[in-house]
């Protein structure tokens, strides 16, 4: 058995779970989500709590779903009452971000500025001109767009250029020793 599956989730004030014919949905102040729950995995509401139950001498496969919708299931309920957000930084000479509606320019040492259009429930915000803020209330989508913007310039390891996150850590190689 998971030992994450068993843990019951407990829904904050304002937040509603409804459960039918395998689609479970989470309303909260912030917004709806939804997924397909498979149907081996049961799925208990009782008052103000969520529990996931597994069949007696389920498979390993169906052990591991156990776990995993009931993580899925944890998520929404946290962003659909406080969200989530990845934040970026920007390092380089010249480089910097702006917001114009809802898209996010880039001018990261291109030649030309790139452009990134957010999805339905994803906001960008820059606090400076090179911090960049992905929020929404899907934690998968919030890391997927954070992701992309992250891959359109990859830290370089020598002066460490590019956008990474903001709590990662860069090691900068050494330079070339010959002309010193």
């Amino acid at each position: 058995m998971s030992r994450i599956g068993k843990k019951p989730i407990t829904l904050p004030a304002g937040v509603s779970v409804n459960y039918d014919n395998g689609e479970l949905t989470v309303k909260g102040s912030k917004g709806t989500l939804s997924r397909r729950i498979d149907q081996c995995i049961g799925v208990e509401i009782q008052g103000n709590t969520v529990t996931f139950t597994c069949p007696e001498g389920a498979s390993s496969d169906v052990q591991a779903k156990h776990g995993l919708y009931r993580a899925l299931a944890a998520n929404m309920v946290k962003g659909v009452s406080e969200g989530f957000s990845r934040n970026l930084v920007i390092n380089g000479v010249g480089y910097k971000a702006a917001v114009a509606g809802n898209k996010l320019v880039l001018n990261i040492g291109y030649s030309h500025p790139i452009e990134v259009v957010a999805p339905q429930g994803i906001t960008f915000s820059c606090p400076s001109q090179t911090e960049v803020v992905v929020s929404g209330i899907d934690k998968e989508l919030v890391g997927q767009i954070a992701a992309n913007i992250k891959a359109k310039r990859p830290v370089e390891p020598y002066h460490g250029y590019g956008v990474r996150y903001k709590e990662e850590n860069v090691v900068l190689k050494e330079g070339k020793k010959a002309g010193k």
